[in-house]
C-alpha cells in the first residue's frame, strides 16, 4: 500500500502536501476553470445531441452522467477517449466493491498500471495538458506523477458523475424549484452548492484524521495517535449550521457547505465540479424541457455499496 500510495497526496501532511498542491493549484483557479466552460458546454450539448438522435428515452447516469466529467477529466490529462470506458468499468470496481477487497484492489491496480503507461509515454513526449505540464516542472519522480494522476482521474470523474444524476433526479422531484431555476438561471449556482451540500456523497471526505495530541472533542476525550472520522454528511445537516438542514432549498446560500472537505486539504477541483454541474444541469433542463424519470423513486438503484452515494443508473424519458 506504501508503494501504491505515492503521489497520493490528499493522505500527507504538511509540508509535503504543499509541494504537490502548489503544483496543482494554477490548474484549477476560476480563471482556468472560465477558460474550459466552453469546452464544458461543448461536450454537454454533444452528450444531449446523442441521446436526442435515439429516441425519446435514455439512461441518464451512462449517457450523461458519467459521460460528461470522463470526456473532461480525458481532455485535461491527455488521456485517449478510446480509454475512457475501460477506466470508467475499473474505477466502478475499485469504488463498489467494500465486500470484495481482492476485487477491489486488483482493479486499482490496473488503473495504475494503465497510469503507469500514460505518464511513460508522455514523459518522453509531454503533450500540451495538466499531465503535460507537471512533467515539464521537473519537480514529480515518475512514481509520483502515476500517484497524482491516479488521484485525478478517481476523483475527477466519479464524484461529479455521481452528483450529476441524484442532483437532476432533485429537482424533477422538486418542480417549484427547477422551475424558479429556469426563470432566473443566475440562480443556478447558488442551486449546486445547495445540491452538494444536500447530498454529501463523499460521507468522510478528508475527514479521516489522526490526532496528534490528547484532545477533546464534544466531551469525547481523543487520545494522541487514536483514528476518527468525521462525517461531512452530519455536518451539512447540521441544524446549527443550517436551518431546516433535511431540505432542499436552492435559495438556502449553503456555500459554507463541507461537501469539498475543509482547511488545507479541501479539493482542489471544486471549481471545476461547479462549472461541470451547473452547465450541465442547466443545459439538460433547458434542452429537454420535458425530462421525467420513468420508474418509481422506490424502483430506483441507489449505491450503498461503496463510498461514494450515487445512482447505478436512471431511466428518463421526454
Amino acid at each position: 500500500m506504501r508503494e501504491f500510495a505515492v503521489g497520493h497526496f490528499i493522505d500527507l501532511d504538511p509540508p509535503e502536501h504543499g509541494r504537490f498542491r502548489r503544483l496543482l493549484i494554477p490548474e484549477f483557479t476560476v480563471r482556468r476553470i472560465k477558460e474550459l466552460r466552453p469546452g464544458i458546454q461543448r461536450l454537454v450539448d454533444e452528450l444531449i445531441d446523442e441521446m436526442l438522435a435515439k429516441g425519446d428515452e435514455a439512461e441518464l447516469v451512462e449517457a450523461f452522467g458519467l459521460a460528461l466529467p470522463s470526456l473532461v477529466i480525458c481532455q485535461l490529462l491527455g488521456v485517449p477517449v478510446d480509454d475512457r470506458e475501460f477506466f470508467q468499468s475499473r474505477t466502478r470496481e475499485a469504488l463498489s466493491n467494500f465486500e470484495d477487497p481482492d476485487a477491489s484492489r486488483a482493479a486499482m491496480m490496473e488503473i495504475r498500471d494503465f497510469l503507469d503507461d500514460l505518464v511513460t509515454k508522455a514523459e518522453r513526449q509531454p503533450g500540451d495538458d495538466l499531465l503535460g505540464r507537471l512533467i515539464e516542472t521537473g519537480q514529480l519522480t515518475h512514481d509520483e506523477l502515476v500517484g497524482v494522476t491516479f488521484l485525478l482521474l478517481v476523483a475527477g470523474h466519479e464524484t461529479t458523475a455521481n452528483m450529476i444524476p441524484l442532483a437532476a433526479l432533485t429537482l424533477m422531484r422538486n418542480p417549484g424549484q427547477l422551475a424558479a431555476l429556469r426563470a432566473n438561471p443566475d440562480k443556478w449556482p447558488m442551486a449546486v452548492d445547495e445540491l452538494l451540500r444536500y447530498h454529501s456523497v463523499v460521507d468522510w471526505v478528508a475527514f479521516d484524521r489522526v490526532a496528534t495530541e490528547d484532545q477533546e472533542i464534544g466531551g469525547q476525550l481523543v487520545r494522541k495517535g487514536e483514528g476518527i472520522f468525521v462525517l461531512g454528511a452530519s455536518a451539512n445537516r447540521d441544524e446549527r449550521a443550517f436551518e431546516r438542514p433535511d431540505e432542499f432549498d436552492i435559495e438556502r446560500g449553503a456555500r459554507h457547505h463541507v461537501a469539498f472537505g475543509y482547511g488545507v486539504h479541501q479539493c482542489l477541483g471544486q471549481n471545476l465540479a461547479r462549472a461541470e454541474m451547473e452547465i450541465a444541469l442547466r443545459t439538460l433542463f433547458e434542452r429537454i424541457p420535458g425530462l421525467r424519470v420513468t420508474v418509481p423513486d422506490e424502483e430506483l438503484p441507489f449505491k450503498g455499496d461503496g463510498p461514494i452515494f450515487g445512482l447505478k443508473a436512471m431511466p428518463v424519458a421526454w
